[in-house]
């Protein structure tokens, strides 16, 4: 049985919402015209178990080059022989966490999120239709770990931290989950999931 939550989200993937970015809390960067963005998709991968929905998601390798260590959705760069981005996350995902595309339901996506990396990455929204057991691909996933779906839906619990990057102060949400700091750009895609669902539950009322 699906959870109340699920089906609150599900309904708010068919509202309007606004595309988001890295750059969301630093309105003063300027950003260059012209500039190129790759195309990537990251799966958002729920569980619905016993004890309510759960979110997956990846630490990666600390051996990585790019974001070593980070928490991050299962997901990466769309490749030519993918049909579109929905198959491009789905496909990372059986790569990087064992996850099946045939175990999925996709229910929709977020609007696209822009990285300082120069990626524009689609969150795209699942249900895992049967008990799964992750298998982290060795090399690149440290650590595959769920977290309560409710956690990361709760605009409260996002907070405003900052570091400075590239001689600059950014900010940016962090949403952290016991030993889990959950931030960056991962943490803004969320944060959108979690506006989304808030006016879903405020229209619903």
């Amino acid at each position: 049985m699906k959870s109340d939550l699920v089906a609150t989200l599900r309904a708010a993937l068919q509202g309007e919402m606004a595309p988001s970015s890295d750059y969301d809390l630093n309105p003063d960067v300027v950003l260059p015209e012209g500039r190129k963005l790759r195309p990537a998709g990251v799966l958002v991968p729920i569980e619905v178990t016993e004890t309510g929905a759960r979110l997956w998601l990846t630490k990666r390798s600390s051996a990585l080059q790019h974001h070593p260590g980070q928490v991050a959705f299962p997901g990466g760069k769309q490749e030519e022989g993918d049909a579109d981005i929905v198959a491009a996350a789905l496909r990372e995902a059986h790569e990087e966490i064992g996850l099946a595309p045939g175990m999925v339901e996709v229910m929709g996506t977020l609007p696209p999120h822009e990285t300082v990396t120069s990626f524009h990455v689609t969150p795209v929204i699942g249900v895992i239709s049967e008990p799964f057991s992750p298998v982290p691909e060795a090399g690149e996933v440290e650590e595959v770990f769920s977290v309560p779906l409710d956690h990361v839906l709760e605009l409260g619990r996002f907070r405003v931290e900052s570091r400075r990057w590239r001689g600059t102060r950014r900010h940016y949400f962090a949403v952290p989950y016991g030993p889990y700091y959950i931030w960056g750009a991962t943490a803004r895609m969320l944060r959108a999931m979690a506006e989304a669902v808030r006016l879903q539950h405020d229209a619903d009322r």
